[in-house]
């Protein structure tokens, strides 16, 4: 049996579609035999997202678009539904829509950045569970895979206190799906990367070298790693799964890790 036979045929919902970790595993997904649609806040994005799949080889009508602000709830909801009705429901959800911001540590933020970044992270994860949560009971089958982060994992400073404190939470969040629905037939990863050269690194407040991120993982490395993930059989669940590039700034250490 070909690792593809696990998810060809299914359909996949990606938020955070239109670039980055993201883009890339809409694409992987893709290539696998899913029925994608990916999600973001820009219609233009998420468009020019659809021809660079095309691009790459993913068959045109296998990526659509459905824009989508993840943080309102009511239209998480509505989004959903639309999919379910022309789908007939979603077997694969990849939580990959993220913003951090450049103001981000305690000595600059605000109240509203902050709640900004939970409502994304974290809220929007929980809202496109609960919305294809009970279609999945129903099949008894569903693969969640929530884009977490190192910084969630193993704390430190580069990335502030909102974001920190949202993806060590949606690590939370993974665990407790699967302590509740694994008697469901479901299951959840947290998918746990390090620095990634993906375009969130614009809003840091000093972005890395292109040399630097030449040694950060790729965008296509998560691409595979979320492939890899949904094509574990079903009755195969992958918790956590920590993934970092070789030459490990968090550890190592580099101009943006010092204290301002």
């Amino acid at each position: 049996m070909s690792q593809g036979t696990f998810v060809d045929g299914k359909v996949a919902w990606i938020t955070g579609g239109g670039s980055g970790i993201g883009l890339a595993g809409a694409t992987e997904l893709a290539r696998a035999g899913c029925r994608v649609v990916i999600s973001g806040r820009d219609e233009s994005k998420l468009a020019a997202a659809v021809e660079t799949a095309v691009a790459q080889g993913v068959p045109r009508g296998r990526i659509s678009a459905a824009v989508l602000d993840v943080s309102d709830g009511k239209a998480v909801a509505a989004t959903a539904q639309a999919i379910i009705a022309e789908l007939g429901g979603v077997d694969i959800l990849v939580n990959s829509a993220g913003v951090n911001y450049p103001k981000r540590y305690w000595k600059d933020i605000d109240g509203s950045t902050f709640e900004r970044v939970v409502a994304i992270n974290l809220n929007g994860a929980t809202y496109c569970i609960l919305a294809v949560l009970p279609g999945m009971r129903s099949r008894g089958q569903g693969t969640v895979i929530n884009v977490a982060s190192f910084a969630g994992w193993h704390l430190s400073y580069l990335t502030g206190p909102a974001y920190t404190a949202s993806k060590a939470a949606m690590i939370a969040l993974t665990h407790s799906f699967n302590i509740e629905e694994g008697v469901n037939g479901l299951r959840a990863t947290a998918l746990c990367p390090g620095e990634a050269a993906t375009p969130i690194l614009k809003l840091r407040p000093i972005e890395p070298s292109e040399a630097d991120k030449a040694r950060m993982l790729q965008e296509i490395d998560l691409g595979r790693t979320i492939r890899f993930i949904a094509e574990m059989p079903p009755h195969v669940c992958i918790n956590e799964l920590v993934i970092t590039p070789v030459f490990n700034r968090i550890y190592v250490g580099g101009q943006e890790f010092g204290r301002r």
